[in-house]
């Protein structure tokens, strides 16, 4: 074949890859059209959260919803609050956001609310401009977790997380410190700012907190509330809505068991994956349940995610000391490493590696004593989850204490 006949085949080809994008770039944009409200839910912790706290909200207000969350179990929610799982064949791809929309607007809700699942700052407002094209956004917080991706600060993540700013929409955001970074994204995008304030925050009451079947954060809460009423729903309505979620997979839950004449609190942070937000949850517990009893640190690293190890090490030498820390899941070496480095007692250093939820349950009960405080923190995947489980299917209900 000719070279002329050749490149006028090739250059066939790539007109006709282009028109078939453009075409599929209209059906998408008019799909989406037909949801009349789109919220994006971004940020560094607390996204799931705040994906279902704000569903629940508005389905308990009589809005016609539907949800997706992407955290340790993906899952889609339709208008009757019944949850799917999302199986994946080949592991999570933003893609899979243009799919899920398109099955969502057959359902023909109100509105949908989108737990965002970009990690790479240009993906996060691709997502955004091209995908959801939400009327309000929704930032939790910004925090210094995944800084190998967003990093190296806080601030270039606060910069990423902007990404999913809306265009001629509302953004709502928990953030108090990096407040000027989202208002900068506004202005750019012609929305308007809605800050969750110290006030807010502290109006839900600790009775009202009580009511969670979970333990929640009353920034999510705040945040949460704060939307459904932009969107139409009372307060009232939107809480009774939220208080009577079940918790997701990755849910903070304080749970109390009694295993073999030990009386042990176990802490699932695990989801909890910034040293600020495990730092909080450390200090908190220990305040509330550490007196008179064992203190410990039950790490979960992984070899995929040196920088969150690294990270969670340099910060816990600053921390309540803890009696015990053991080491599970993988690439426990970066942890040791930065937290001896950092002042963290070597002999209070336990690795088990590589080892089974037999042998790291087992050991805690050996390290637990008579009593014990151990919190779970740093990963859920990787080994958090199954350990959670064991002590979840082990829990003696509070009322029963």
């Amino acid at each position: 074949m000719e070279v002329p006949a050749l490149l006028a085949i090739v250059m066939g080809l790539w007109v006709a890859l282009i028109l078939a994008g453009g075409l599929e770039a209209l059906k998408h944009r008019w799909l989406v059209n037909r949801i009349p409200v789109r919220v994006h839910v971004n940020g560094t912790r607390g996204k799931t959260s705040v994906t279902r706290l704000i569903a629940a909200g508005l389905r308990a207000g009589g809005k016609r919803v539907c949800a997706k969350t992407t955290g340790s179990a993906a899952a889609v929610t339709d208008p009757d609050g019944r949850e799917f799982p999302i199986y994946r064949i080949s592991g999570a791809n933003i893609i899979e956001q243009m799919r899920t929309l398109k099955r969502m607007a057959k359902l023909k809700p109100e509105i949908v609310v989108m737990e965002c699942m970009a990690l790479q700052p240009q993906y996060q407002s691709l997502s955004e401009l091209r995908m959801v094209r939400s009327n309000v956004g929704v930032i939790t917080n910004a925090r210094p977790d995944h800084l190998d991706v967003m990093g190296p600060g806080e601030e270039d993540v606060a910069l990423a997380l902007a990404g999913s700013t809306p265009v001629k929409g509302d953004l709502f955001t928990a953030e108090r410190d990096l407040l000027q970074t989202f208002d900068h994204s506004c202005k750019d995008r012609n929305s308007t700012l809605h800050g969750v304030t110290l006030d807010e925050v502290e109006a839900i009451s600790d009775d009202t907190m009580s009511k969670f079947q979970y333990a929640e954060h009353k920034e999510n809460v705040a945040l949460a509330l704060k939307i459904c009423q932009h969107l139409g729903v009372e307060r009232a309505a939107a809480l009774e809505g939220m208080t009577a979620l079940e918790p997701e997979a990755g849910a903070m839950q304080v749970l109390h068991i009694n295993y073999f004449k030990r009386e042990i609190v176990f802490v699932n942070g695990f989801a909890a994956n910034d040293p600020e937000s495990t730092g909080k949850i450390w200090e908190n517990m220990v305040e509330k349940f550490g007196a008179e009893r064992r203190k410990i640190m039950l790490i979960n690293c992984r070899a995929d995610r040196p920088h969150r190890s690294q990270q969670m090490a340099e910060e816990a030498g600053q921390w309540t000391t803890p009696d015990k820390v053991i080491l599970m899941g993988s690439g426990c070496f970066v942890f040791v490493r930065n937290a001896v480095k950092h002042g963290l007692d070597p002999e209070k250093l336990l690795v088990l590696e590589g080892g089974d939820t037999v042998d790291i349950t087992e050991t805690i009960l050996e390290e637990s004593a008579s009593n014990a405080l151990v919190v779970g923190m740093c990963n859920i995947h990787g080994g958090g989850e199954e350990v959670a489980r064991f002590f979840q299917n082990r829990a003696v209900k509070e009322e029963d204490l």
